[in-house]
């Protein structure tokens, strides 16, 4: 080949270069990028933010496949995606890898985490209004047997109890997991189950476990008939509800987005831990669609 014609061959190909480049940019500064979360609420409040901020900005939401959330966070970081829902207390167990005794006395959990969080380039947004903590939920039948009414009561009956949660609760990514809940409390049970996610319930309804790990706003605990009991001595942190975004995604979409910030924070304090039951509910036990529920939700708020 000549040296001329392997000069053209090199300007085409950076032309060409260029140009893909170009395109990827231009995407990047209409569209916020979401993977989607594995829980009704996750994915709820996902829903909802494409719903706000296609109706109150020129940006567009691109909702992908649904991702562990230490996974979604990573991308986060990485600055594949752009937004996720989560909750204070994950940030600074499962992420930040932090305990609650981190927290300087005169300051909120969810302010340190904000502080603590700013050199990875992310930030929590206003707090949603649910708290979605950690909670161990028994069978009316082992209540009222035992007159159980905090984790504590558990101690004495543990050797006689099945213990089940999903895989996630039994991994050493953060602190407030398995073990270290275990040998808070002193609870030793009689056999503990990893289960998947989508298992847990069944297997809680059919018998096969007697106390297992839930979150505080899931709808299947309604629909499991589950007494939560009393986290009396404050193993768990607060989980807080709340959007955690990059913070440079705000200024990459200036243009078409200049309010977003604003069009993202209507969801802070709409909620409690009742309405996100409610709503979890709906999708997963009414079998509902999750954007039908997200735009009724929307709407009965006038938000929509």
């Amino acid at each position: 080949m000549s040296t001329v014609k392997k000069v053209a061959v090199v300007l085409l190909a950076g032309l060409l270069f260029l140009a893909l480049t170009g395109c990827g940019d231009a995407k990047s500064k209409d569209t916020i990028t979401i993977y989607d979360g594995q829980f009704a609420e996750m994915k709820l409040i996902h829903q909802m933010v494409k719903l706000l901020v296609e109706e109150n900005t020129e940006a567009k939401v691109e909702i992908l496949d649904e991702v562990a959330p230490v996974n979604s966070y990573k991308e986060l970081v990485k600055g594949t995606a752009d937004i996720m829902n989560s909750y204070d207390g994950t940030l600074l167990t499962t992420y930040l890898h932090l305990d609650p005794d981190d927290v300087p006395e005169n300051m909120t959990l969810y302010d340190f985490v904000n502080e603590e969080a700013a050199d990875k380039g992310v930030r929590l947004l206003d707090k949603l209004g649910l708290n979605n903590t950690y909670a161990i939920g028994v069978s009316q039948e082992l209540v009222e047997e035992h007159d159980l009414k905090t984790v504590s009561d558990l101690v004495p009956i543990a050797d006689q109890l099945i213990f089940g949660a999903e895989h996630d609760f039994f991994t050493e990514e953060g602190s407030a997991k398995f073990n270290p809940f275990a040998k808070f409390y002193g609870l030793d049970f009689k056999e503990v189950k990893h289960l998947d996610i989508t298992l847990k319930y069944t297997a809680f309804e059919s018998g096969e476990l007697d106390v297992m790990i839930v979150y505080a706003t899931d709808g299947l605990n309604r629909k499991a008939q589950l007494t939560v009991l009393e986290d009396d001595r404050g193993y768990f942190p607060e989980y807080n509800g709340a959007l955690l975004v990059r913070d440079d995604m705000f200024e990459r979409l200036e243009e078409v987005a200049p309010d977003l910030e604003e069009v993202l924070n209507q969801l802070g304090g709409l909620f409690t831990d009742e309405i996100m039951v409610d709503l979890s509910y709906r999708v997963d036990v009414e079998k509902e669609k999750v954007e039908d529920v997200a735009r009724d939700f929307l709407e009965s708020k006038g938000l929509l």
